[in-house]
């Protein structure tokens, strides 16, 4: 009998990024993998899902391997969803998304496609994980994020996480040989500054580019932004529940 953890690994670069193949590779060697992926880059798609729209999905073969692969027309939280409602042949005991080109520390979190697909399956109860690289470039060296995933990924498929929780998980850009380690982090408090670079098309009308600044406004040494500075893989516990629980009573003395 075939004993092995069903892993499902999705990401927003889309189904041919290398963080994703390197990722596929990183679980094939400890599961079942079923990959289902954007056709496309859904980077900054947050936790969007298609509703005015049909989604397809369909069968790849991007590289050899035992995965199985499947691309998807919709985001990566469509993926998900339509990945253990439909495709799947059992809920998956792990997803993983990634390996995302680019940061996803501190309130970028927000944004991120990746992560929000992780989210998803947290939602669902399935034990969960973003990785992200902090190098944008579309040849990113993915060495030095190797032994981090491989080791986060068996923890969790070893031990459980609350309900609800799951892990972003950032990684340096150095060599294996200069990542000091692992920091379990809070995410810091940093945002961006944005401008809007106002042009013209050819036909004189005018269009936007967003553009801007990370700004860490937090000194912590107890940050994600921090131990990524300092050559840490960070790893931050986050969890769906938006509540701000200990602002609750302060609100019921408003006598709304």
């Amino acid at each position: 009998m075939d004993n092995k953890p069903l892993i499902l690994v999705t990401n927003d670069d889309g189904i041919h990024a290398e963080g994703i193949r390197v990722l596929i590779e990183l679980m094939n060697q400890m599961g079942e993998v079923w990959v289902v992926a954007p056709e496309n880059s859904q980077s900054g798609m947050g936790h969007a899902i298609t509703i005015n729209a049909t989604l397809h999905v369909d069968r790849r073969i991007v590289n050899n391997g035992p995965q199985i692969e499947y691309s998807c027309s919709g985001t990566p939280v469509d993926c998900v969803k339509i990945a253990i409602n439909e495709l799947l042949p059992k809920k998956p005991d792990l997803c993983v998304s990634g390996i995302n080109h680019g940061q996803n520390a501190s309130t970028n979190i927000i944004y991120s496609g990746t992560m929000s697909a992780a989210v998803e399956a947290g939602i669902q109860g399935i034990p969960s994980a973003g990785f992200s690289l902090c190098d944008s470039s579309w040849n990113a060296d993915f060495q030095g994020s190797q032994s981090a995933v491989n080791s986060i990924s068996k923890l969790l498929l070893q031990n459980k996480l609350p309900l609800g929780v799951v892990l972003n998980v950032n990684i340096p850009k150095s060599q294996p040989k200069d990542i000091k380690g692992i920091k379990i982090c809070r995410g810091a408090d940093a945002s961006w500054h944005e401008n809007f670079d106002k042009r013209k098309n050819p036909q004189g009308r005018e269009y936007y580019w967003l553009t801007g600044d990370f700004i860490n406004q937090d000194r912590g040494k107890d940050t994600d932004l921090w131990a990524l500075e300092n050559n840490y893989v960070s790893v931050v516990p986050v969890h769906y529940d938006l509540t701000a629980h200990d602002v609750i009573s302060e609100i019921k003395t408003w006598s709304l």
